[in-house]
């Protein structure tokens, strides 16, 4: 008896994750009336009109796709944007140089003329439309997957076209459920994005590594910028004289600060979740994708700090890299390691054992379960070969440049010239940039590291000929090949290479070792994944995948369900809470200055304290930002908002459409938060929005970046 009653509440726990708590939820924002309701009870006091319209201003209004993959929010009438200071790293540090070190320094505009310009870019949603009967109608059984993809990319350029027809809008259209709903996105793009401030990194990204993931938190995790537009307040490239763009909407910035249980909403552009990844596909990637990953990522950081930790340009042309890396180095650990705590495989197979008795007398849905574990098993054999194709040949600049010059190649044999001449310009472009900001020990000595992984991980089987050849001469054999690589590479040699693009030529490609490695890699990628079984577990997984989320809504149809993120706009609400990760450890919702003293270590960079805060924090110099009740600066607090990344930026929203915080990171506790939302210990870490104007108007003495704000006291 006992056995009945935990199995059915272990499937009611793991079932109802998927929808339907207030905590959980990546809800889209013109599908608000859905959750409305709900969201009042939890105390929202602004009409669903207020937050999504398309006639009106509204909060959407105010929150950007930051460059693609953060958010950020506009937060004056002037254009000026809050996100995150690890969404604006990279901007910050192509700003800096030795000389105005503003990545270890700061920086504070005092006027729009020292706003330093960035190549960052800002994206708006106008609105968002449901076009799943549009599409469908085009689709028919018996359509391969290929076709199906091809029909669906089809009617969404129509669609997509005709929406912005006659203005300078852009339009895209996305699956969501796995292929079973269409969505129409309109959006506006503002190319002229600009560095108003940035606080020093010792504090923007104070805990380094260490804390990374980590609660309790002390981070100072912002960075300020600006958008600017034409004179019609239009998008425009960057010109002097462009001016700051006004928004349809900024938010309010409140100074009341949080309580626990207050309500809180997030904003944003979650990047990726898998909530309805089955069990077979959660054990693939703890125990066989995510372990290579964070191995090769190493290897690529060791590589990195090396050669960063002896030169000052260095570390500022890698910084932004490097903490690319390390950032989900750390996060696929806690990802391995938390499915196993919070026993993820299991709750996984509990909903489909349920969707089993289900499906039982339903054809359509037979086959679903065994078609996964057909799939997934057939897959496994190509999964190390997909990681090497991320990790080296298309995340490694000196790789990426080595693989564009193969398309080029391709282009040419094809017979394709005008595409190969306008891929040539592009490389050559990118190559300009590459050979400006790459360190040459960096990049062959990452690359010579990952071959030899690549030989050794990789059956011969699915190796390219010339890789077989080189890795059959032993230890030293492919030693020797990685020396020719780099003496002999022209992507190694700037000199070699501005030979080379004086007078393109595929002769000189075919005879440099780099090259022929890069494309030998490609190639056996290419070959590996077009296999026949590959490619029919591949579409078969689609099929199943589509039927399986569409089932699980059909088994409980008086549910909320969401789709999986996908880098568009998303709501989720909920409160300001604290959490209890294990037996006998309770962690409040807030943090302080005192604690960030006390996890000061001026021999560790990761726990500097930059002495300007440290000056003003003596004299107790609170200014307006001092929490009323409790008499301290509240650093990070924490909410149990449903985000992952891309979410970072986004900002805290409070009951009455008031910004409270900015959003950065989530917890190391439920790092499977990704594949499965863990209730009762996810949370959201976001920096006080008290915190941040605190040091922007008491420490760093940016008045002018206060004045333009609208404060609620």
């Amino acid at each position: 008896m006992h056995k009945i009653k935990l199995g059915l509440l272990t499937f009611l726990v793991s079932f109802t994750s998927l929808y339907s708590r207030a905590d959980e939820g990546m809800w889209l924002p013109f599908l608000l009336g859905r959750n409305y309701e709900d969201m009042k009870k939890y105390g929202l006091n602004l009409t669903a009109d207020e937050i999504y319209s398309i006639n009106n201003s509204s909060l959407k209004d105010a929150i950007i796709s930051f460059n693609g993959y953060c958010t950020g929010e506009v937060i004056s009438k002037n254009g000026l944007i809050l996100t995150n200071h690890h969404c604006g790293y990279e901007a910050i540090a192509e700003a800096s140089s030795s000389a105005h070190n503003y990545l270890d320094n700061g920086f504070w505009a005092k006027n729009h003329s020292e706003e330093i310009k960035t190549n960052l870019f800002a994206t708006f949603v106008i609105r968002i439309e449901d076009v799943t009967e549009k599409v469908a109608k085009e689709l028919r059984d018996g359509m391969t997957e290929a076709e199906r993809a091809a029909k669906i990319q089809e009617i969404g350029n129509i669609l997509s076209k005709e929406a912005v027809n006659g203005t300078h809008y852009e339009a895209f259209v996305r699956d969501f459920f796995d292929g079973n709903e269409f969505y129409l996105f309109v959006t506006e793009k503002f190319l002229d994005i600009r560095l108003v401030g940035t606080p020093p990194q010792s504090a923007g990204k104070y805990g380094g590594d260490t804390d990374n993931w980590m609660w309790p938190r002390h981070t100072a995790d912002f960075s300020m910028f600006r958008i600017y537009s034409g004179k019609d307040n239009k998008p425009a490239p960057y010109a002097a004289d462009n001016v700051p763009m006004t928004p349809r909407h900024h938010l309010p910035v409140s100074l009341k600060g949080v309580k626990e249980n207050d309500f809180a909403m997030i904003m944003g552009f979650p990047g990726r979740t898998d909530r309805y990844l089955t069990s077979y596909g959660v054990e693939q990637t703890v125990t066989l994708e995510k372990p290579k990953r964070v191995e090769l990522r190493a290897i690529k950081m060791d590589v990195m700090k090396k050669y960063m930790d002896q030169d000052v340009t260095v570390r500022l042309k890698y910084s932004s890299n490097y903490a690319q890396v390390a950032n989900y180095w750390k996060n696929f650990q806690g990802e391995i390691l938390q499915v196993k705590n919070n026993k993820v495989v299991a709750k996984k197979q509990e909903l489909e054992n349920q969707f089993k008795t289900f499906a039982a007398n339903k054809s359509e849905y037979s086959d679903v379960l065994s078609s996964f574990e057909k799939s997934f098993k057939t897959l496994e054999s190509v999964v190390l070969i997909k990681v090497y194709q991320s990790e080296f040949i298309m995340t490694v600049d000196a790789s990426v440049l080595a693989y564009r010059y193969k398309m080029y190649k391709d282009a040419l044999n094809a017979g394709q010239t005008d595409r190969a001449n306008m891929i040539l310009n592009f490389c050559n472009n990118a190559a300009q940039e590459y050979f400006a900001n790459a360190n040459m020990n960096i990049e062959s000595d990452i690359v010579g590291e990952l071959f030899k992984m690549y030989i050794k991980d990789i059956p011969a089987a699915q190796q390219g000929e010339l890789t077989k050849r080189i890795g059959a001469k032993g230890e030293k054999g492919i030693a020797a090949y990685i020396a020719s690589i780099k003496s002999k590479s022209i992507f190694f040699n700037k000199e070699k290479f501005d030979k080379f693009a004086s007078n393109p030529s595929v002769k000189v490609l075919n005879k440099d070792p780099f090259f022929l490695i890069i494309e030998d890699a490609a190639k056996a990628y290419e070959n590996a994944l077009t296999a026949t079984d590959i490619q029919e577990a591949t579409d078969a997984l689609k099929v199943a995948n589509r039927k399986f989320t569409k089932g699980i809504r059909e088994m409980q149809p008086n549910k909320k369900f969401y789709p999986n993120a996908n880098s568009t706009m998303r709501m989720t609400y909920g409160q300001v809470l604290p959490y209890s990760p294990k037996d006998a450890v309770s962690y409040d919702y807030v943090t302080s200055l005192e604690g960030m003293f006390q996890k000061e270590d001026p021999s560790n960079p990761e726990f500097h304290v930059d002495p300007k805060i440290t000056e003003t924090w003596k004299k107790k110099d609170w200014g307006q930002y001092a929490d009323k009740e409790r008499g301290f600066v509240v650093c990070n607090f924490l909410s149990n908002n449903d985000i992952t990344g891309g979410n970072s930026g986004s900002p805290v929203i409070n009951a009455d459409g008031h910004l409270i915080g900015t959003a950065f990171d989530g917890n190391w506790e439920a790092m499977s938060g990704n594949i499965f939302f863990e209730d009762k210990v996810q949370r959201t870490i976001s920096c006080d929005i008290r915190y941040i104007l605190w040091l922007v108007d008491r420490v760093y003495g940016a008045q002018n970046i206060i004045d333009e704000l609208t404060l609620v006291k």
